[in-house]
């Protein structure tokens, strides 16, 4: 006697399965298509970090009395620089502080944010004149070794944060920091040139 097995079908996969695996491939190739754009930008843009510096300065007046007593005057330019092409750089919460031997003497800021132009810079002049500084015994002998030496030297701290867009690269925020020694001649006001910059040594 034959005897009759009856096959059974394989179980349908249910369609919200189908729906998920189809989801995952196109959000998949979403992401590759555009790490391929994003990198492809990048390669041609080559964004570059804003950056600020000092690009000259001036002593005008530094005068040390025998009661210990310093008052000074300086002028400081500083320049936001954006090398980026094809994209404003925007920047904000700019503060620097001068100090002289651990006294702050200056505070140079904004008001308001700035925006500096694709492959373009903006300038900032600041002029200070501090308040009568009392020093103290090793101060005051800084302060001669300085002159004897006809070499005097601040201390500039800070940063600003800077904002640039392009295109897909989308929105790209930076902190640049600062953070140098002014030296000075104060025999005749001069600025001993040296580095001072945000940009990555």
């Amino acid at each position: 006697m034959t005897k009759n097995f009856l096959s059974t079908p394989p179980p349908r996969t249910h369609f919200l399965w189908w729906f998920a695996a189809i989801f995952c491939a196109i959000l998949t190739m979403a992401v590759i298509i555009a790490g391929i754009v994003i990198f492809i930008g990048y390669m041609v843009i080559h964004p570059r970090v804003p950056v600020i510096s000092v690009v000259s300065a001036y002593l005008p007046h530094f005068n040390y009395d025998g009661a210990g007593v310093l008052v000074t005057q300086v002028n400081i330019l500083v320049r936001s620089k954006n090398d980026n092409m094809k994209a404003h750089a925007r920047f904000s919460n700019f503060n620097l502080e001068l100090f002289f031997d651990g006294n702050r003497i200056a505070v140079l800021s904004t008001a308001t944010p700035y925006e500096v132009k694709k492959n373009s810079s903006v300038d900032f002049n600041y002029e200070y004149t501090s308040d009568p500084i009392p020093l103290n015994p090793m101060q005051m002998n800084h302060v001669d070794e300085s002159l004897k030496k006809d070499e005097v030297s601040f201390e500039l701290k800070g940063g600003v944060r800077t904002q640039w867009r392009v295109g897909v690269l989308g929105s790209v925020k930076f902190l640049c920091h600062l953070n140098c020694q002014l030296q000075f001649r104060p025999s005749n006001g001069s600025y001993i040139t040296r580095r001072c910059s945000s940009r990555s040594k």
